[in-house]
C-alpha cells in the first residue's frame, strides 16, 4: 500500500512495531517518509499535557515534524503538500477527553479536502471494554469533546474513525479516503496492557483504567496527583479531612512544570484501578471520587472550573452534584444517551 508514495505519519512514542519505531521501520524497509505529525504531548511524547508543541525536525530520523498541538490542531493544505497517503497510529485510552480522537478528526478532515486516503493502524483501546457517562452535546463541543459520543466510548481507533467518517461528521460532510489495518485475536473483551506510556501522565495500568472516572477532577479545584509519582492515581485537596494519604504536587519537568496546589499539602486517597471487590479492572466510570471530594472541599460553584461542563459534555453533571443527586440516579440520567449512542457505535464495530 505504501510501496512508491510519499508517506505522512501522524505518530508519537507509542507508534511502535515490538521494540522499533514505525517511522525507522518504515525508512528500514525503504519507504520514502515526507513528514511526520504529532498530537498533544509531541512526537517522543515528552511534553506535559496542555503544552503547546512546535513544529521543528525529528532528532532521530531528521524529518520534518509537524504540531498539531499549537496554534494549528488541523494540517494545512501546505503542510500536506508532496504526501500521497497519511498513516495514523497513535495509542488512545478510549475516553472522549483525551485528545488523541480529536487529533484524528482533524487529519481525515484536512486529509478529504486534499483529496489524500487515511491508513490507520489499529490498535486496542484498553478501556474498550465498557461504554459509559453522558453522551455529548453540541453546545459543549470542544478540542477535549468533539462528537456526540459517550465519555467512555469503547471503540478502536479505526472503528472511531468509520464512524466520524460514515455519522458526516468531517466539516461540511466531507468523506475521507479512510482505510485501515485491523488486529487480529482482538475483541473488547480483551485485556491488553500498554507496551508504552500513551503520555507522560498516565504512567501505569492502574491510571489508564482510572483516567476517565478521574480526569473529570480536572475540571474542579482538587488535585489528580499531576506532580507526584502516581499522576491519576491521588485525588487530595489542602482542606480534606478523612483522607488516607497526602502528598505535596511539584514541578516535573516534561510532565507537570506548574500543577495545581504546587508546593501545598493535599489530602486525599491513593486509588487502584481495579473495582472495589478486587475482582477485575474497572468497568463503569466511578463517580464516587468525584462527590466525595465535592462533600469534602465545601461545595458550590467555586468547586468547579470552567473547564468541567467541556469535560463532562453538557451542563447538567454539574448541576445535579451541586443538588446532591445520588449516584445511582445521575447514571439513570444517562441512559437514554448512551441506549442511542449504543445503536449508532453498534455500524462501526471491527472486533466482537
Amino acid at each position: 500500500m505504501l510501496q512508491g508514495k510519499r508517506v505522512g505519519v501522524t505518530g508519537n512514542q507509542t507508534t511502535m512495531i515490538g521494540q522499533v519505531h514505525l517511522v525507522d521501520t518504515l525508512l528500514r524497509s525503504g519507504i520514502q517518509i515526507a513528514k511526520i505529525f504529532c498530537p498533544e504531548h509531541g512526537f517522543r511524547g515528552e511534553a506535559e499535557a496542555g503544552k503547546t508543541i512546535s513544529a521543528g525536525y525529528d532528532s532521530l530520523s531528521g524529518l520534518p515534524v509537524i504540531s498539531l498541538y499549537g496554534k494549528n490542531k488541523k494540517p494545512s493544505p501546505e503542510d500536506l503538500k508532496g504526501i500521497d497517503i497519511m498513516m495514523f497510529d497513535l495509542q488512545d485510552v478510549g475516553a472522549r477527553f483525551y485528545t488523541y480522537i480529536s487529533t484524528l478528526h482533524y487529519v481525515m478532515e484536512a486529509c478529504a479536502e486534499q483529496k489524500i486516503p487515511v491508513l490507520v493502524l489499529d490498535r486496542p483501546n484498553p478501556n474498550g471494554h465498557y461504554v459509559d457517562g453522558p453522551v455529548l452535546q453540541e453546545a459543549y463541543r470542544s478540542f477535549i469533546g468533539m462528537h456526540p459520543v459517550a465519555l467512555v466510548h469503547g471503540m478502536t481507533m479505526a472503528e472511531y474513525a468509520r464512524m466520524i467518517n460514515d455519522e458526516g461528521w468531517l466539516a461540511g460532510g466531507i468523506r475521507c479516503d479512510l482505510r485501515w489495518v485491523a488486529m487480529e485475536g482482538y475483541t473488547h473483551k480483551s485485556v491488553y496492557q500498554l507496551p508504552v506510556n500513551p503520555s507522560p501522565n498516565l504512567q501505569d495500568m492502574d491510571a489508564v483504567y482510572l483516567y476517565p472516572s478521574v480526569c473529570l477532577l480536572e475540571g474542579t479545584v482538587a488535585s489528580v496527583g499531576r506532580g507526584t509519582d502516581f499522576p491519576f492515581r491521588l485525588i487530595g485537596h489542602p482542606e480534606v479531612k478523612s483522607g488516607d494519604t497526602m502528598f505535596v504536587p511539584r514541578a516535573i519537568p516534561g510532565k507537570s512544570e506548574s500543577p495545581k496546589w504546587q508546593g501545598e499539602t493535599c489530602y486525599g486517597w491513593k486509588l487502584s484501578g481495579q473495582n472495589p471487590d478486587g475482582s477485575s479492572v474497572l468497568d463503569s466510570l466511578a463517580l464516587t471520587w468525584l462527590i466525595s471530594m465535592y462533600q469534602e472541599v465545601g461545595g458550590g460553584e467555586k468547586f468547579f472550573t470552567s473547564s468541567f461542563n467541556l469535560l463532562a459534555g453538557n451542563d447538567v453533571l454539574k448541576k445535579q452534584i451541586i443538588a446532591g443527586v445520588p449516584e445511582a440516579e445521575i447514571r439513570q440520567s444517562w441512559e437514554p444517551g448512551l441506549s442511542e449512542f449504543g445503536k449508532t457505535r453498534e455500524k462501526y464495530l471491527l472486533y466482537p
